[in-house]
């Protein structure tokens, strides 16, 4: 795979509390070009309203008797009446941006979790351990229970598996438990008057208004996470719009409320739109024969099962895999790992969130809630992760030993896995493509 999310540096989203019960290894907030949105374009141009009269520039005398506003808020609230205008060039009603933006306050709490979002570095299989723990799978088989008639609807009518939706339900709010109290309308605003991702956040800020304009909720409804996720499975606004939907048939498509109906066939909708195929497996865990070639094991060589059976390769229990679909072997762990045969399913959950951790999370997480076993091959637990300071190194030595990273930014991705096996090779080491702390300290020794 050319991307290796056994280490994942993790960027919070959500309350220390909230972190155990909704493990995400890429908050929802990044969405724009890695998960779920689809995002609707925002106006990066301040383009005036017709009626330059119903915007006030100046701010408001307020009463000797009242706190002096600060230079923040008196910033935020003339960026707000800009806004307003954009807004309204792209379809938000009058009423609606008069209603939803009056009185909103510049939200400190939500700019100081944007800037010190703790990076940690983790494990795959201490993800792994939290994410489908046995109360997550024994929560998530009695969610299918109590929820079953809903989901064999949403599954029959949409085409997705589920126990992958509520797999997804599982991993994004805790079945509904963690779906977040943050208004979203000052939050967004806050964070699109800000400005250090202010055209995705305004962005989600139009999408967010157009929804109370449709009237599927109000604004003391429209909550979610800091960041701007929405409801049981976290929809970011600009995704909302595109792919929620009314499965009740009460007029209104609501992934806030109790009833989680509209937003597991909302996901459902999403991951049919996106190709899933009913009764694929996301993957499989392999038995890989001694000798395999690891240069194998890469997201663009795609085979058959019965093809990478004619190379030894099984099912983890030894058994022939069906020919489902051409698949990918992978190894985020490493040869030293369990090793999965990937089908194009994976790829379908790879866009609502696109680590490769997270991925494998739902699947397996799905996988138990159906009453498979858990994962058979040992993970290196003696590994740990490398921090982002050592990602950089083994970038640079790589690059400085002749084999090119292309950047040096911490972040393992296609080329950088490339380089590590090339090295690897060089080195007469098993060229598996994983950036361990091994091959780091190959590279330091010289």
């Amino acid at each position: 795979m050319p991307r290796i999310a056994c280490i994942i540096a993790v960027a919070l989203a959500w309350p220390a509390a909230a972190q155990e019960a909704t493990p995400r290894p890429v908050p929802r907030e990044d969405a724009a070009g890695t998960s779920v949105s689809e995002t609707v374009a925002s106006s990066k141009a301040e383009v005036a309203p017709a009626n330059l009269a119903t915007i006030t520039l100046v701010p408001r005398a307020r009463p000797e008797n009242l706190p002096t506003v600060s230079p923040r808020q008196d910033a935020f609230e003339t960026w707000l009446s800009r806004f307003r205008g954009r807004a309204l060039v792209q379809g938000v009603s009058r009423a609606t941006a008069d209603a939803a933006l009056e009185g909103l306050t510049y939200d400190t709490a939500v700019i100081a979790r944007d800037r010190n979002q703790s990076e940690f570095t983790s494990t795959l299989w201490d993800y792994l351990d939290t994410a489908v723990s046995d109360t997550r799978v024994e929560s998530g088989r009695a969610a299918l229970g109590k929820y079953g008639r809903v989901l064999e609807a949403v599954e029959s009518q949409y085409g997705v598996d589920k126990e992958v939706v509520a797999a997804i339900w599982g991993l994004e709010s805790n079945y509904g438990t963690h779906r977040g109290s943050t208004n979203l309308i000052e939050a967004l605003a806050t964070l699109a008057f800000d400005g250090r991702r202010g055209s995705f956040f305004e962005a989600q800020l139009v999408a967010a208004l157009k929804i109370l304009d449709s009237g599927d909720t109000g604004r003391e409804t429209l909550t979610g996470s800091w960041a701007g996720a929405m409801g049981h499975t976290q929809f970011i606004p600009t995704t909302y719009l595109v792919h929620a939907v009314d499965f009740t048939g009460d007029g209104k498509r609501d992934i806030w409320g109790e009833n989680p109906a509209d937003a597991l066939a909302s996901t459902a909708a999403y991951l049919a739109r996106h190709g899933w195929v009913l009764d694929q497996p996301w993957g499989v865990e392999v038995a890989l024969p001694q000798g395999f070639d690891f240069s194998l094991a890469k997201r663009d060589i795609k085979r058959l099962p019965s093809e990478w059976s004619a190379l030894g390769v099984t099912a983890a229990d030894g058994s022939a895999i069906p020919d489902h679909a051409e698949a990918s072997i992978m190894v985020p762990a490493g040869s030293q790992g369990p090793a999965f045969m990937t089908f194009p399913n994976f790829q379908v959950i790879e866009r609502y969130n696109a680590a490769d951790a997270y991925v494998i999370a739902v699947g397996h997480l799905a996988d138990r809630i159906a009453g498979g076993e858990p994962i058979e091959g040992e993970w290196p637990r003696g590994d740990r992760a490398l921090s982002s300071v050592e990602r950089e190194e083994l970038q640079r030595r790589l690059t400085e030993a002749g084999f090119d990273t292309a950047g040096v930014d911490g972040r393992i991705g296609p080329l950088t896995v490339a380089a590590v096996r090339a090295y690897q090779r060089a080195s007469g080491m098993v060229p598996d493509g994983f950036a361990s702390l091994r091959v780091l300290e190959a590279l330091r020794e010289g």
